[in-house]
């Protein structure tokens, strides 16, 4: 009789594992982000309408209504969605906020708004997303206004609310070709409570503004924190 070693079949079982398990944890990992994205329609629309339904952004034929993508995020829900130069982009309740392509034929970009989750729960969407001009969208939310390239979620500006003040996105208006957000303080004149904005960030005198164009269309301006005025 022969008796076979056992260590040997335990080495090779060792091994086995080591080779394996990595690849299963490779096939059940989940999708960055959650994203499930759906072509459902028949055909493909450049600029289809876009809108929130359910727990999913839809994106449908606005002759025929029929749906020719969904977009949702496992355990998320969309507040607003807007669409601008054949990007969808949408902001979620975990304060991620997404650009897809028109066509639905990928999610171009994520970006992450910092602690504003339960604020957007609570507020909702409305007046959050604000397209800025070509290729710009602002996100106006209580504590700070964002601006992202829309081709590809390149951040462009910030701009913080004055200290004691906060963002008032539903109350925003636009006139002559700015944006005027409330910024209601609890304290100062009432000049500072109104801000104007375009597509370069805050209106005010001699400022520098960013290129925002794609790199390599055309050189960025140097210096460019001037591009920022101080909140005054």
């Amino acid at each position: 009789m022969t008796v076979r070693p056992r260590g040997g079949i335990a080495v090779l079982a060792v091994g086995l594992l080591a080779v394996l398990l990595p690849a299963a944890a490779h096939h059940v990992r989940p999708t960055p982000y959650g994203d499930h994205l759906t072509v459902a329609g028949p055909g493909a629309v450049a600029a289809p309408a876009v809108r929130v339904r359910g727990a999913a952004v839809e994106a449908y034929g606005p002759s025929d209504g029929d749906v020719r993508w969904r977009y949702a995020r496992e355990g998320r829900w969309p507040v607003a969605v807007v669409g601008a130069r054949g990007v969808a982009m949408a902001v979620w309740d975990d304060g991620v906020v997404t650009g897809t392509g028109g066509r639905g034929d990928r999610v171009r970009w994520h970006r992450a708004l910092p602690g504003v989750g339960r604020w957007l729960r609570a507020h909702g969407g409305r007046g959050v997303l604000r397209p800025m001009g070509p290729g710009i969208l602002a996100v106006v939310t209580r504590d700070r206004v964002t601006a992202y390239r829309t081709s590809d979620g390149d951040l462009r500006w910030m701009l913080p609310a004055r200290g004691g003040c906060a963002f008032r996105p539903e109350r925003a208006v636009r006139h002559a070709g700015a944006l005027l957000v409330a910024q209601p303080c609890a304290q100062g004149a009432w000049t500072a409570q109104v801000i104007a904005l375009d597509a370069f960030g805050r209106i005010a005198p001699h400022r520098r503004p960013l290129a925002n164009d794609r790199p390599g269309d055309r050189l960025e301006r140097p210096h460019a924190e001037k591009a920022l005025a101080s909140p005054r």
